[in-house]
C-alpha cells in the first residue's frame, strides 16, 4: 500500500478539520496499516509546470491533488475523506476495528 501526500502527515494543523494528508495517513495508521508514503511536495492548484513531482498522481488520477492511496490490490482512492472511510471500513488483519 502506498499513500501519496504533499508534505505533512502531522495530526495537528491550523486549518479547520486538520490537514487532508495527515488525516488520511493517521486514519490508515489507526486502522492498523503501515503505509509506505511518498511526498510529492508542491501545491496541486499551481499546475503541472510548478509541480513536477506530481506526475505519478496525474498518471493515477488525471489530476494533481493529494492524498492518493494505492491499495495492495491496486485500487486507487483519492481524497482524504474517501481514504478515511476506506481505512475505517478495511482495518488491517488483526487490527482492533473499535480502537
Amino acid at each position: 500500500m502506498k499513500l501519496y501526500v504533499c508534505w505533512g502527515t502531522f495530526k495537528a494543523a491550523p486549518r479547520p478539520g486538520g490537514h487532508p494528508c495527515g488525516n488520511a495517513y493517521h486514519a490508515l495508521k489507526d486502522a492498523g496499516w503501515d503505509p509506505e508514503f511518498e511526498r510529492v511536495y508542491g501545491w496541486g492548484i499551481l499546475g503541472d509546470t510548478l509541480n513536477p513531482t506530481r506526475g505519478k498522481i496525474r498518471e493515477l488520477t488525471g489530476q494533481s491533488s493529494v492524498p492518493v492511496l494505492v491499495t495492495d490490490d491496486g485500487d486507487v482512492i483519492q481524497d482524504s475523506k474517501r481514504i478515511v472511510e476506506w481505512a475505517r471500513d478495511n482495518p488491517a488483519a488483526g487490527a482492533d476495528a473499535a480502537a
